[in-house]
């Protein structure tokens, strides 16, 4: 930091002490004011901003050791300098256990104080470092935004913040595509452990002696192949946060393993002998009914009431229809960024039927859907055509098993998505409008 860029403030009640450091600091190039007493500093302070302040200890009225828990009420991050005589050091040192940066005796030696100063300047510039690192940090860890006006979705965001604030465990409940990582990064995100890392691992995607090593890591020669020492997922959340996602496929053995870890914080690598500590919190999520599980005997009881100290369960996209397409058009405006494409809508129709389906696959499956939309559409604004449903077969009810029910049940759909636009369905469904027609009277369908 330049001397320009640094605001010194002397608080002295001596006016030679005052003047002569004044003369210093200013000729030195750094910004200087001067005050008599606390109260005069005190002024200064809500006046200006200030990086370092030489405090007096024994000063008429409040004295330098009160003044500062004042001044770090204020600014924690301000740095403090005592000025003290010699007889009063024992004062002095007390104040550095309070905060204070150093302390200086009078009279002051020029050196001692211009080494000082080049301290509290390097002290300063990192504090302002660290400050400007965690907001960046603060701003790269932010998960995707939570997108919906609903009242469904506010409920969900209300808990998100409520349950951030602690160290509970939480688990996340909710179907396939709903965005529960995303709940899980928001409340890792608002929580006092967001400078460290939050750590996935999908338990289901492990058999259970890949997943031991995934979660505690394992020393070399512990099994075969184990070339290498590694360390697992726990030991990479210390200190932040461990998602565990699809809780529910985990093995017995895995369930009880995994609780006397949540339980005493403490584990082993495979193959090791030697005891680790780990600080770590605890986001579980699953879209089984763990009840039914326990009930039947695949999950344990006291496992699940360790993970489920909080519980937040996210509504389906068809139970928030209204967030839609504020969903469609936050992906729509990613995907334009990133494929560099000037695409800035969807066409009414092409929003209409967003929000007639029923999105079987949840938040993942809009994302898919606008993502391939993107990749097809030639013009400004996403078009019917250019939208694919993958599970609109399956999401179509059939009220029957023959051909002539599915087609009739599928018909019924995509009129009822377009509002009966002939035209509109038509193009969708790939036949002539008079076909569409035909259709419509031989099922006898309503448009």
């Amino acid at each position: 930091m330049k001397p320009e860029e640094i605001g010194i403030l002397i608080v002295d009640d001596e006016a030679s002490v005052r003047e002569s450091l004044y003369e210093w600091f200013k000729a030195d190039g750094y910004r200087v004011a001067t005050a008599e007493d606390a109260t005069s500093a005190l002024k200064q302070l809500q006046d200006n901003p200030w990086d370092i302040i030489l405090l007096d200890i024994k000063m008429p009225g409040m004295d330098g050791i009160e003044l500062q828990h004042r001044i770090k009420e204020i600014d924690q991050n301000i740095v403090t300098i005592i000025i003290t005589a010699f007889a009063a050091v024992d004062t002095a040192i007390q104040a550095l256990k309070d905060g204070a940066f150093d302390y200086i005796t009078k009279p002051v030696d020029p050196d001692d104080l211009s080494r000082l100063i080049r301290n509290a300047v390097e002290k300063r510039r990192l504090i302002t470092e660290n400050l400007q690192l965690r907001h960046q940090i603060e701003e790269l860890q932010l998960p995707d935004q939570v997108v919906g006006e609903s009242p469904a979705i506010k409920k969900v965001m209300e808990m998100v913040n409520t349950v951030a604030k602690t160290d509970s465990t939480v688990m996340i409940l909710g179907e396939s595509g709903t965005g529960k990582e995303l709940i899980a990064r928001a409340i890792h995100s608002r929580s006092s452990r967001r400078y460290f890392p939050i750590i996935t691992i999908n338990c289901g995607a492990y058999p259970e002696g890949l997943l031991e090593s995934e979660l505690f890591g394992h020393e070399k020669g512990s099994f075969t192949g184990a070339m290498y020492t590694r360390k697992g997922k726990l030991e990479m959340a210390d200190k932040g946060t461990l998602f565990l996602d699809e809780i529910g496929n985990i093995t017995e053995k895995m369930q009880m393993d995994l609780l006397r870890v949540i339980e005493t914080k403490k584990f082993t690598r495979l193959g090791g002998d030697k005891t680790i500590d780990c600080d770590f919190r605890v986001i579980s999520a699953t879209n089984k009914d763990l009840e039914k599980a326990i009930r039947e005997g695949s999950f344990r009881e006291d496992l699940y009431y360790r993970l489920n100290v909080f519980s937040v369960v996210l509504p389906p996209l068809r139970e928030r229809r209204s967030d839609i397409p504020l969903i469609a058009r936050y992906f729509l405006n990613k995907y334009a960024r990133s494929m560099n494409k000037n695409v800035t809508d969807f066409s009414p129709q092409a929003l209409e039927t967003f929000s007639a389906y029923d999105w079987p696959g949840n938040i993942r499956e809009v994302r898919n859907v606008v993502e391939r939309a993107m990749v097809v559409t030639k013009g400004s604004k996403i078009q019917v055509e250019d939208l694919s449903f993958p599970f609109s077969a399956q999401a179509t009810p059939s009220g029957g098993e023959t051909l002539e029910d599915v087609e009739r049940a599928h018909i019924e759909k995509i009129l009822a998505q377009t509002r009966g636009n002939i035209a509109q369905a038509a193009e969708i469904l790939k036949i002539s409008r008079l076909t569409l027609y035909n259709k419509i009277e031989k099922y006898h369908l309503k448009r």
